[in-house]
């Protein structure tokens, strides 16, 4: 898409990309391309902040979200320049040790400082359910990253199936090895299928 549309995703205009998904959903909506309660979404990595700052942002729109290896403490993570991507990273986020703005527009979308648990109308908040991955041996997102997200929601929203599997021998791709690989995808979308009610029981015991 061009040097203009990588400029557009960044830095100061990294809003700019959940904002464009959002808007992409209400789209297939108003267009009945899909139905309501019939979308779902999935991302990985920066994709899984994507997944993060939606649920937070416009919660309504999805039935189900899928967060793999999710970059969702940002801030704290870019705050801490002995982790080994943190400084190089600063190109794409912003330095938020050195730059007081950098730190305040990540803080505003941060899918993990932004998790809450009402309404400004002080009703209780509804968010999709999650599916949310993290590997043990992750050196982009550590593993604490996701774990702290999910527990984060378990507190300030006890009705919200949230799922977390750890991969204790994997890094940031997740398994190696293509059946491990196809039994990851398997556990994502009977995850989806049961979300929209489309998974099958068990089989009725005989007599």
């Amino acid at each position: 898409m061009g040097r203009a549309w990588y400029e557009g995703g960044r830095m100061e205009h990294k809003e700019n990309t959940f904002t464009d998904f959002i808007a992409c959903a209400r789209h297939l909506l108003t267009r009945a391309i899909a139905q309501p309660a019939g979308l779902a979404g999935r991302g990985g990595s920066a994709g899984g902040l994507l997944m993060g700052a939606v649920a937070n942002q416009a919660p309504e729109l999805f039935t189900a979200l899928v967060a793999e290896v999710p970059f969702v403490d940002c801030v704290t993570t870019m705050l801490d320049d002995t982790l080994p991507l943190t400084v190089g990273e600063w190109e794409e986020w912003g330095n938020p040790i050195a730059d007081e703005e950098a730190y305040r527009r990540m803080l505003r979308y941060s899918p993990y400082d932004n998790v809450r648990g009402h309404e400004d109308d002080g009703g209780a908040r509804s968010y999709p359910d999650l599916f949310v991955t993290a590997g043990l041996n992750d050196p982009r997102v550590a593993y604490w990253e996701p774990a702290k997200w999910v527990a984060k929601f378990r507190a300030v929203s006890p009705t919200t199936k949230v799922l977390l599997r750890t991969e204790l021998g994997a890094g940031h791709g997740g398994p190696s090895g293509r059946y491990d690989a196809w039994k990851e995808e398997a556990l994502v979308q009977a995850f989806l299928l049961e979300a929209f009610g489309l998974a099958e029981g068990p089989p009725a015991l005989p007599g």
